[in-house]
Parts: C-alpha cells; structure tokens; sequence
C-alpha cells in the first residue's frame, strides 16, 4: 500500500477527534504499518499526548509532527516518506484554514458523537470535503448501544451521502484513561470491548483505503 492520508475535522469541539487519531493510529501500527500523526490544532491536544508517551517509553512507536494550516502539505509530504499512513488532526473549525488538510487526505474521517447537534454539524464538512472531491466516512463515536437516539442519528448520518462507518465506537471511560498515561486501549486492555470495537474500525478503514487503491 502507498502512503495514505486520513484527515480527522468536524467542526464541533469535543467530538472525540483527537481521541480517534490516537486509538486509530496504535491500532493500525499494532497490524504493522508505519504511522504518523500530525497535529494542526493549535490547542496542541495531540502533542501533549505525545509527549507523555514519551516520557513514559523509551520508544513512542510513532512519529509525529505539528503544523500550521498552511504547512499541512510541505509536513505530509514528508511524514510520507517514512510512514504507511498519516493521521492529521484538525481544529475544530471549518474555514479556508481547513482546505489544506481534506486536499491532501485520502479519505475524511468525521466523528459524530450520538447527538442531532453532532449530526448537524457535519454539514460544513462533508460541503468543504465535496469540494475537493475528498471521500468521507462519518463514524458513530461516544454511542450507546441499543439507545433510540444513537439509531436515529445513525439513520441520519446514511442519509447525509458520505459512507457510514459499520464499527461504532462506545462511550467509555478506558479510551481517557488510556489518553492519559499516554497510550491506548489496545496496550493496556488488549481484550477489552473498547480495543475490539477501534482494531474492528482500523480494518475497515484499511479495507477501505485498499479497494480506493485499486481503483
């Protein structure tokens, strides 16, 4: 596989973006391939998870880079060099600042926690996405399982015409714990629902990615 490019956005905060990219990227790189992340958001949420997992490792096992709107593109090139996958973390924003990001991605990851609100706000996106002919797949992210609300949503978002993630990711406290001691929930609890519920959302995305590639 060439070097793929995932671009996490949506432009509501706390919709679990940098959660994704770090469950996603540990994920893919427990299958065997390189990965980087790069962080875009000023908050710098994702390099301060990096920077514990430094400490608390001798080797991260990821490489990772920040960059600004308008160095996306000269960084990804780079990181592509090395790494089989690019995860870019985005401000949760929509604006011009965000095009860079989606123009480099090979597929748009968009978190929608189980909420209208959510939902709703995927809109600006899934607009910016279409303009640069950028594939989108919406993830059910924070669901909980069986509830009304989390089918309604659903329902919503296969309408929205972006692909669906058929992997949902539910609301636990393992993928924060795991955050904060700078790794995830496939290291600490290999067999756990969480780490079952991110490996079974990396290998749709990968299987995704490989049908692009063949195209």
């Amino acid at each position: 596989m060439t070097a793929q490019v995932i671009t996490i956005a949506q432009q509501k905060g706390g919709s679990g973006k940098t959660t994704l990219a770090v469950h996603l990227a540990l994920a893919l790189a427990e299958t065997g391939h390189s990965v980087a992340l790069l962080d875009t958001d000023p908050q710098g949420s994702l390099g301060r998870w990096f920077i514990r997992r430094r400490e608390a490792r001798e080797e991260p096992g990821l490489e990772f880079s920040t960059a600004s709107a308008w160095g996306v593109s000269y960084e990804v090139d780079k990181l592509k060099r090395t790494a089989d996958v690019v995860l870019i973390d985005t401000p949760p924003k929509i604006d011009a600042d965000l095009r860079p990001a989606l123009r480099e991605a090979d597929l748009v990851l968009v978190p929608v926690m189980a909420s209208h609100l959510d939902l709703w706000a995927t809109e600006g996106v899934l607009e910016l996405a279409a303009r640069e002919k950028r594939p989108v797949m919406l993830v059910l992210n924070r669901a909980r399982a069986g509830t009304r609300l989390a089918e309604d949503v659903a329902r919503g978002a296969s309408e929205t015409g972006a692909d669906l993630a058929t992997s949902r990711l539910a609301q636990r406290v393992a993928y924060a714990e795991t955050m904060g001691q700078g790794g995830a929930v496939t290291e600490t609890a290999a067999a756990a629902p969480a780490a079952r519920e991110i490996r079974a959302l990396a290998a749709e995305i990968l299987e995704r990615l490989s049908a692009a590639e063949e195209r």
